[in-house]
């Protein structure tokens, strides 16, 4: 019986593997869409109550420039506690060393350039934001050890009550705050509380990882190894992150609070669908690295049950926009829901870039990320300042759009084309659940002139456009399942 026999039994650790992949994909899912929509709660009060579109515009200036220093404070070498083989106490605390140092080095040049960034990026009151706000850094830094420990392991269920907790410290003194008049400022104080009690949280449920050391052969394979990673990810924070900046910088504050908040409410799917898998992925991934048929069936199902997952809340939420923002937010945050429509189709194709991503990843492409996403930034921030000149929050989503469906998406599929995983089996995997879309768009905007926007007819037509996606993406099950073709089935029984 040869190697490439079907009748060869899969290795012993190999259900194993695939109860620990399932069990942390079902805590990651349910710890995702729990935080999400006790943030989305959270923004409602606060949009609706405490806060105005200036102070969430001067907020969003803050948070992208916390998220840019978030991808690259660690310098990408934590990656390497859950993709290198071996016992990683190994060398866990040389790469906490360099994450700690990498961080504190990264907070100290923002503390120090802060005003200057405020004013670059339209929001000079913002400076004082900054510099509390990225005290994250720092605590991220120290936690990405214990962190990737818990992700290696699949420990999401610990994750779970790490992330409960972050949750509602850094809600309550966010809401605390906003009460006592302190405006954005309150989101800042907010996310360093949270951020503080995801490290002890962490380093509670990792015993005895929160350990420095040094050693310099594992630190210069750390760096070769994390370096072009930490590229690629700030090259990718600076995709999804730049249009703040240049509405900030082009337009008004009054134009960046609008914006920012149609781009918070397009990215609930990504966070509660995308965040949950990508939580998974990128360790999943990385045990079928070695296997090409395997990885390429693993990406399939993987992208074809994610897709499935965020296509119906895209549709409702692009077709449905000016309602929803209105209904939820209130009638001063409509202007919001202009952009939003463009914005879910660009969160839909970050969802399937973001898994892309994870993938290259895994099978070590690194080159490939870092050309892949050097391009989409290169093109998109003049894109996207012709876009705000022209048409203003919503000229900018109309040229993410152009730029990622027109450039990244072709050349995310050559990517992973070179790395094992074809055309076709993409194609299988969005099939389905665009069809589904598609029907479902469809009946949502017939619904909708029919019967209004009020809150009944809202749900009435959420409602079967639902039923109907889900009559549409039947077919789908079984591949979803990871059943074989029928026709393979036979195959094998003959």
């Amino acid at each position: 019986m040869t190697g490439t026999d079907p009748g060869v039994q899969a290795p012993p650790e190999a259900p194993s593997l695939g109860r620990k992949v399932g069990s942390a994909a079902r805590w990651s899912l349910v710890n995702t869409v729990v935080m999400r929509l006790g943030n989305f709660v959270t923004g409602i009060i606060l949009a609706r109550f405490f806060l105005g579109p200036e102070a969430w515009g001067v907020y969003g200036i803050a948070q992208t420039v916390l998220l840019v220093l978030l991808s690259a404070n660690e310098l990408g070498v934590s990656l390497a506690i859950v993709r290198w083989e071996g016992d990683p106490r190994r060398f866990a605390p040389t790469v906490l060393t360099l994450s700690a140092s990498s961080s504190c080095l990264l907070y100290a040049v923002l503390f120090t350039a802060a005003p200057a960034v405020a004013r670059v990026l339209g929001s000079p009151e913002a400076s004082g934001i900054l510099r509390v706000m990225c005290v994250c850094v720092v605590l991220d830094g120290l936690s990405q050890v214990p962190a990737g420990f818990l992700t290696r392991e699949f420990a999401q269920g610990k994750r779970m009550a790490i992330d409960a907790v972050n949750f509602v410290l850094s809600t309550g003194v966010t809401l605390l705050l906003a009460v006592e008049g302190w405006g954005a400022m309150s989101f800042a104080w907010g996310s360093v509380a949270g951020n503080a009690a995801a490290l002890v949280g962490c380093c509670l449920a990792a015993p005895g990882t929160l350990r420095f050391g040094w050693d310099r052969e594992q630190a210069r394979s750390l760096l070769r190894f994390g370096l072009p990673l930490a590229g690629a990810s700030m090259l990718a924070l600076g995709v999804v992150n730049v249009d703040t900046m240049v509405v900030g910088s082009a337009l008004d504050q009054l134009a960046l609070g609008f914006y920012v908040l149609a781009f918070n409410i397009s990215g609930w799917p990504v966070r509660i669908i995308s965040e949950a898998a990508r939580r998974v992925s990128f360790a999943g991934f990385s045990r079928l690295a070695d296997s090409p048929g395997a990885l390429a069936g693993g990406f399939g199902r993987a992208l074809g049950i994610v897709m499935t997952g965020t296509v119906p809340l895209c549709v409702l939420l692009a077709a449905l926009a000016a309602p929803i923002v209105g209904l939820v937010y209130g009638d001063r945050w409509l202007p919001a829901a202009a952009a939003l429509p463009w914005l879910m189709a660009l969160g839909l194709v970050r969802i399937g870039c973001e898994l892309a991503y994870d993938c290259l990843v895994a099978i070590g492409r690194r080159r490939s990320l870092i050309g892949v996403q050097g391009l989409w930034l290169v093109i998109l921030i003049p894109v996207l300042v012709v876009g705000a000149g022209a048409g203003g929050i919503v000229g900018v989503a109309q040229g993410h759009v152009l730029v990622a469906g027109a450039v990244v998406v072709p050349v995310f599929l050559y990517a992973l084309h070179r790395g094992g995983v074809g055309l076709g089996t993409v194609a299988r995997a969005c099939a389905w659940p665009f069809l589904g879309g598609a029907a479902m768009a469809a009946v949502v905007l017939g619904l909708e002139r029919l019967l209004g926007d009020g809150v009944l007819a809202l749900l009435a037509t959420a409602a079967a456009g639902s039923v109907c996606y889900a009559l549409c993406i039947l077919p789908s099950l079984g591949f979803l399942r990871g059943s074989p073709p029928a026709g393979a089935t036979a195959a094998a029984g003959g």
